[in-house]
């Protein structure tokens, strides 16, 4: 299993942009707001619009030879899929006199900047749990990918790593286990473009008011080309279906969320060779602490420090918060 110091982060690449700390700044802003962040590495895709993945779809035959025979040849299969990547943008319009009246009006613009890299942090959040097929300019994320559960007949492959927590009605939530790395899932940035949240200080411009009035404001651009790749559905697990409203403190009614995470710890293909990490949102993290407490198993969290932080661990893995995750997902069938 991997830990969080050899897996190249998105801070780890805005590092090496130039010596202005421009995009560093950024990817510190991002992660503080966005746990995932923190784990996901990144990597250049091989396409200008994203990154094309060879995936392994059969194995060579061996077989044991008799004496005085020969073996037949055979060879390895492989498929090839592109993963696509969408460009996240936004623009900032302040008017000049604005800025300029509390005497510091690098300041004022710094703290416009935070809300738009907090809303840009939260739609790459969003996109990569949720993001559907149906948008063809931005990215298909995970939901998509595993939706649906073992007993379903037909589906794709992925399926065998999606864990029914018996939810039924419309206010379920999902915990996920990725197992982050080059050849199992990943964030990607198209070939020759930058990682990371990018800043364009457009400079002085004229604005336009609602009735088409010009005025003088201070314009900046905000872009992120992003995109996640899953080379290998097998390090990826849903727990789908956990009812919100049926959790209890002790598990004594509802999802034993212990007992599901367990069997996602061992579900997933291998933690060697991974960075793995649980993500669930604030709701899921708040019983998953009360049902330890209050269970024999006790001892299954604890803490570590990561960065300086405590962090929380479900036996050797992280456990994340991500409030993207939302409580009124439908049952996956």
């Amino acid at each position: 299993m991997s830990t969080l110091a050899n897996k190249v982060t998105l801070l780890d690449v805005a590092k090496t942009f130039g010596p202005d700390g421009k995009p560093a700044a950024i990817a510190e802003l991002l992660s503080q707001e966005n746990e995932m962040l923190m784990d996901m590495p990144w990597r250049e895709g091989n396409l200008p619009t994203g990154h094309r993945v060879t995936v392994r779809t059969g194995l060579p035959d061996a077989i044991f030879r008799k004496l005085n025979s020969g073996v037949p040849a055979s060879k390895a299969t492989t498929a090839q899929l592109d993963e696509a990547c969408g460009i996240l943008e936004a623009r900032s319009e302040v008017d000049k006199d604005l800025a300029m009246l509390n005497g510091n009006t690098a300041a004022f613009r710094l703290s416009q900047s935070k809300a738009f890299m907090e809303s840009m942090n939260q739609s790459m959040q969003n996109q990569v749990i949720y993001g559907d097929r149906m948008t063809p300019e931005a990215f298909v994320g995970v939901a998509p990918r595993f939706d649906d559960v073992p007993t379903t007949s037909g589906g794709s492959a992925s399926k065998a790593n999606v864990i029914d927590a018996g939810g039924t009605g419309t206010d379920n939530t999902s915990i996920w286990l990725f197992g982050w790395g080059e050849h199992s899932i990943h964030g990607i940035y198209p070939k020759g473009s930058q990682a990371g949240l990018v800043h364009n200080d457009l400079g002085e411009g004229d604005a336009f008011d609602s009735e088409g009035n010009r005025f003088r404001a201070l314009m900046d651009q905000y872009q992120w080309k992003c995109g996640i790749a899953v080379p290998d559905w097998r390090y990826v697990v849903r727990i789908a279906n956990i009812d919100v409203s049926e959790l209890s403190k002790n598990a004594s009614a509802g999802a034993d969320l212990i007992d599901l995470m367990t069997q996602a710890v061992e579900q997933i293909h291998s933690l060697t060779g991974v960075t793995p990490a649980f993500y669930g949102n604030r709701t899921i993290r708040s019983f998953l602490r009360r049902q330890t407490v209050n269970k024999v198993a006790s001892g299954t969290l604890e803490y570590d420090t990561v960065g300086g932080k405590p962090a929380l661990r479900f036996a050797e893995v992280p456990v994340r918060r991500v409030d993207a995750i939302i409580n009124n997902e439908a049952r996956v069938v």
